[in-house]
């Protein structure tokens, strides 16, 4: 007697989850869980390289899915939770241990702003999935707000600033991050560079030496790195502006040849 194979109506789902990327997203989860503990324990260093662990952790697990072909609804619902401890939650808190607990009330609205924008940043991201120009990011991507926040935190640690006294000073970076996250400013996203081709020697040469200069001053580099990343939106939302408003000109004054030449 013949057995009739399974239709995929009879099939059982499969309930297991891929280890790898999803190990990784774990990692990054927790380096924003102990970002938290680190700075409520008053480490603020510890937490500040915590954030930077988890952009890291958080790189490379889409990576692992995609060279692994184990991508899955279930690894991207959980990135996004993992992203909005350790970007949106774990940076604000942070700050505001460190500096906007001295400003009272507009401490913690500074903090629920940036939390608030990193929220919604996370959704409308989820939303535009596939939709999106990939070239750009549209609002500053959480992991870059967060290392801004993270980096001002460590740099102001590294040259003995008390967070007391660049309150106000925390509490306008921590406004404009959140801010700059829900804008529609574009931002560039690098993900036409083809990590798999080949380059040049001396693009060998020039990441050497970038790698060296961050290792000599870890958290002034990084600082000003994210810092020019993030003025790099609105430079790039301008140009393009300006690129658009060029070309609508351009094609009003060609109608209006075609127009005449009626």
């Amino acid at each position: 007697m013949e057995i009739m194979p399974e239709t995929p109506q009879q099939q059982k789902p499969s309930r297991g989850i891929y280890l790898l990327p999803n190990l990784f997203t774990t990692a990054a989860l927790f380096s924003g869980f102990y970002a938290v503990l680190a700075a409520m324990s008053g480490k603020f260093e510890h937490a500040a390289v915590a954030i930077f662990v988890a952009m890291v952790m958080d790189g490379l697990d889409g990576r692992v899915a995609r060279l692994t072909n184990t991508q899955t609804a279930f690894g991207a619902e959980y990135d996004s939770l993992s992203d909005m401890v350790a970007f949106g939650l774990a940076p604000s808190l942070v700050m505001y241990v460190w500096s906007l607990n001295h400003l009272g009330k507009l401490g913690w609205l500074a903090a629920f702003v940036y939390t608030a924008g990193a929220a919604l940043r996370l959704a409308r991201f989820n939303t535009q999935v596939g939709t999106a120009d990939k070239r750009y990011f549209q609002g500053l991507p959480s992991p870059a707000a967060a290392a801004i926040l993270a980096g001002s935190v460590w740099v102001a640690v590294e040259y003995q600033i008390e967070g007391v006294d660049v309150s106000y000073l925390a509490c306008f970076i921590t406004l404009i991050s959140g801010l700059l996250m829900v804008s529609n400013v574009r931002y560039n996203s690098f993900k036409e560079i083809d990590f798999r081709g080949k380059i040049p020697f001396m693009s060998v040469v020039v990441m050497m030496l970038v790698l060296a200069v961050v290792i000599s001053q870890p958290p002034t580099v990084l600082f000003i790195l994210f810092m020019a990343y993030a003025i790099s939106g609105p430079v790039l939302t301008l140009r393009y502006l300006q690129q658009r408003r060029a070309e609508r000109k351009a094609a009003q004054k060609i109608d209006g040849e075609d127009k005449s030449a009626e």
